[in-house]
């Protein structure tokens, strides 16, 4: 599914961080003092930060322009190396602040326990010099951009002035705003789309206790009226909310996983719902793909990025329906599963009484067309009543048994009616396939796909083969000659 999104761009602006990581073991402890002793096997340096948020993007096909302060140092230099691993993000609207440091954390592990972190960070305001350029930046990297994320580590490059300068920017040209905030009130990010705050950050921009959905819901609202937009609030191992203005509220369960670490969690959820959002998929569709990305994340060690194979990997494995024979109730369930998943859903139909040639050849064309293809063959009754009474030659069931073995589909519908007018409007496909010898008007449903939304494609058939002339053949009696 998602490997058939056609990702955008972003322009990721926040505050830049080196991760770095000294990995070891410990067997001892110190006779100096009650503390371990680490024997150190290999130390390594990655993106953190509004940096990963970037990565992970990236990770999954964006194009990324990122944003940010660094200062003239060592440290400035290797997270510079790291981010020139990833060929599709773009560096140029890094700043360099003099008598700066660029902020690193240094975390000691052991086996999978962290044993301890040291921050080496400075907080000031920048100056004005500085916070001018990373507009001028990120309103130049907006001229082809899709979603604007702002990476906010209360680390001073997302000030008042800049929040406000580079929202008010992205909005005036349509572009969706993403705030991963850290703010103690939200008003600072008024005009954003959508902030994606955790519980904790939450409870202290409201005062209100958050332990049920109700709680959540009316949360959302008041954080919702400081800054005048949507709310995705993540919550660990209970998942997601989204809470919309709208109205519009979903309770995404979380994806079990074993957890090694939940650092730049966070960081893969934003990056996941602008990369979404920018393969023009719809905030349900991000949120579920999201939360998915999120358990990857959390059972890697140490930041780290989703990557766009190990997300497709996970979804198939959460979605796995395939060559199924479903009821109507089941193929809706299962339809609107593959929605959330972001799959285009191709649907056609036909008796299939004998699987020839041309019926291969319109269901492997059909399933180009999309990422999923629905086949909805018609009931015995209903081929009795088309056909006549001695057909179909073989039942439902044998038929959909043998459609459902082929490669290309994916789920197998029976239909009683006439046509499948009354499922195709239950359904509501993405496409709908029928053969060139029909024009868009005389197919069934097409009206109802295209209102939709959806599209109706006529592909070209394998001339001279049909189920009625194979019929014919079979009753036809054979002359035989014997040679004397």
């Amino acid at each position: 599914m998602i490997e058939n999104f056609e990702f955008g761009r972003l322009v990721v602006i926040g505050d830049l961080l080196l991760d770095q990581y000294v990995f070891g073991s410990v067997e001892r402890i110190s006779p100096e003092a009650p503390v371990p002793v680490l024997r150190k096997a290999r130390q390594s340096a990655v993106p953190g930060g509004a940096a990963n948020v970037a990565v992970n993007a990236a990770a999954l096909g964006c194009s990324v322009s990122l944003i940010g302060v660094v200062g003239p140092d060592d440290n400035a230099q290797t997270l510079r190396h790291a981010l020139g691993k990833w060929p599709g993000i773009t560096i140029q609207g890094l700043v360099t602040e003099p008598d700066w440091a660029t902020i690193s954390k240094l975390r000691v592990v052991s086996g999978h326990q962290q044993i301890v972190r040291i921050d080496d960070e400075t907080i000031i305001n920048f100056s004005t010099a500085t916070q001018d350029s990373l507009i001028a930046q990120t309103i130049a990297a907006l001229d082809n951009a899709d979603v604007l994320i702002c990476s906010d580590y209360a680390k001073g490059v997302l000030s008042d002035h800049v929040l406000q300068a580079v929202i008010q920017h992205a909005r005036a040209k349509n572009i969706p705003v993403i705030v991963d905030p850290k703010r103690k009130n939200f008003s600072a990010y008024r005009g954003a789309t959508l902030i994606t705050p955790n519980r904790a950050e939450m409870a202290v921009a409201t005062g209100l206790p958050l332990r049920s959905n109700a709680d959540i819901e009316k949360a959302a609202r008041v954080v919702s009226d400081q800054f005048g937009g949507d709310v995705l609030v993540t919550r660990s191992e209970e998942g997601m909310t989204l809470w919309q203005r709208n109205g519009h509220v979903r309770h995404q369960v979380a994806r079990k996983s074993e957890v090694y670490d939940v650092s730049g969690a966070g960081d893969a959820v934003v990056a996941t719902i602008g990369s979404v959002l920018s393969a023009g998929q719809d905030l349900d569709t991000a949120i579920v793909i999201a939360t998915v990305a999120a358990s990857i994340a959390v059972s890697k060690l140490g930041t780290a990025a989703v990557t766009r194979a190990e997300l497709s990997a996970e979804l198939k494995e959460d979605s796995p329906d395939t060559g199924l024979i479903a009821s109507w109730s089941q193929a809706c369930a299962i339809m609107r599963k593959w929605h959330q998943h972001g799959a285009s859903v191709v649907f056609t139909n036909g008796c299939f009484d004998l699987l020839h040639p041309g019926h291969v050849s319109l269901l492997h064309a059909a399933a180009q067309k999309g990422d999923k293809l629905v086949v909805a063959i018609n009931s015995d009754a209903s081929v009795r009543r088309l056909k006549g009474p001695t057909r179909p030659v073989q039942d439902e069931t044998a038929r959909a048994t043998v459609i459902r073995a082929l490669r290309d589909v994916d789920m197998v519908v029976i239909f009683d009616e006439d046509t499948p007018l009354e499922l195709i409007t239950a359904l509501k496909p993405d496409v709908l396939v029928k053969g060139a010898d029909y024009t868009e008007d005389t197919v069934v449903g097409a009206d109802v796909v295209k209102a939709a939304g959806g599209r109706v494609e006529l592909v070209t058939l394998v001339e001279g083969c049909s189920t009625s002339n194979l019929v014919r053949k079979m009753n036809t009696p054979r002359s035989d000659t014997t040679n004397a």
